[in-house]
């Protein structure tokens, strides 16, 4: 099975502290990399990580708040300089295009925009690999989550048995995609016989900044892992209601209503100085609960 990986770049609330950047996070699928939200620090966290900046292609900014896309023309300019040439697409709300007007545009690559609807579920993107679904938020401002719903893989060759039928190199692709093997001799092998099935599509959603609300939940039914924003504990949810933001006891219970299989909380305010505090008033509700860090590795 190929690596699926969600890497926290920053999980800071508006704020920025000495211990969280502003929100940014790659993920990584069948060895391409995507980013979600491009706070500042985003590009100097990716070299922390050792991540690969020439295999970005794709940027996905959840709304126009600062702490979410202020990072976005320093990585930009930082890929032309690196000698990038392949194209960059951004998908963002309109109004992106006022930021990149910040961006020297006399840049080696091209920047292809992607204005999308916030207020919409609907497709964002997709490739070979991934489809990438918009998901929408409340929030002050038009604001959505995305979801990366991995694409069905091929099955998997039972090598004894590709040598026990003598079945050519030139055939393996079509079998691994679900053919049947039709041997010299006219006899018939079906596929099952020849592959295991595939290894099952694996879902990741991030749920930016947003009111606690549970319609989203059918939208996102049986994630195998959930970003949801935490701002606040509990103790504050009528300033959470009052910020268009969510307390960590919400969030899970968004993973609770979404089946979810693990639930990551991160955009903290910077009135808290210990992060587990919010992972327990969302462990009592929702118990496979992780905080977000910057250089968090997450498995999907």
């Amino acid at each position: 099975m190929l690596p699926f990986e969600v890497k926290i770049l920053g999980c800071a609330s508006a704020t920025p502290t000495l211990r969280h950047n502003p929100s940014a996070q790659v993920v990584e699928l069948r060895n391409k990399i995507y980013m979600i939200d491009c706070g500042e620090g985003a590009q100097l966290q990716m070299r922390r990580m050792r991540i690969r900046m020439h295999r970005l292609a794709h940027i996905f900014i959840s709304h126009l708040h600062g702490d979410h896309f202020y990072g976005l023309p320093g990585l930009l300019s930082t890929l032309g300089m690196v000698g990038r040439t392949g194209e960059v697409h951004i998908h963002a709300p309109k109004g992106i295009e006022d930021a990149l007007r910040l961006v020297n545009w006399e840049l080696p690559y091209e920047i292809r925009l992607n204005i999308i609807d916030p207020t919409q579920h609907s497709l964002v993107m997709e490739d070979r690999s991934v489809r990438v679904l918009s998901i929408p938020m409340r929030h002050r401002i038009p604001t959505c989550g995305f979801l990366f719903e991995e694409k069905q893989g091929e099955r998997h060759i039972i090598r004894e048995m590709i040598d026990f039928y003598h079945i050519p190199i030139s055939r393996i692709a079509a079998i691994k995609k679900g053919a049947d093997y039709l041997t010299p001799e006219g006899e018939t092998v079906p596929n099952s016989r020849l592959t295991l099935p595939a290894d099952p599509p694996r879902r990741y959603a991030c749920c930016s900044d947003t009111l606690f609300n549970p319609d989203i939940a059918p939208l996102i039914e049986g994630v195998d892992c959930l970003y949801h924003e935490a701002t606040y504990m509990e103790s504050e949810a009528a300033l959470a209601q009052q910020m268009f933001h969510s307390t960590a006891r919400q969030a899970a219970e968004i993973a609770r209503l979404a089946h979810a299989k693990q639930l990551i909380i991160g955009h903290y305010s910077a009135r808290y100085n210990d992060d587990e505090l919010l992972r327990r008033e969302a462990a009592e509700i929702f118990s496979n609960t992780v905080c977000a860090d910057e250089g968090l590795t997450v498995n999907i």
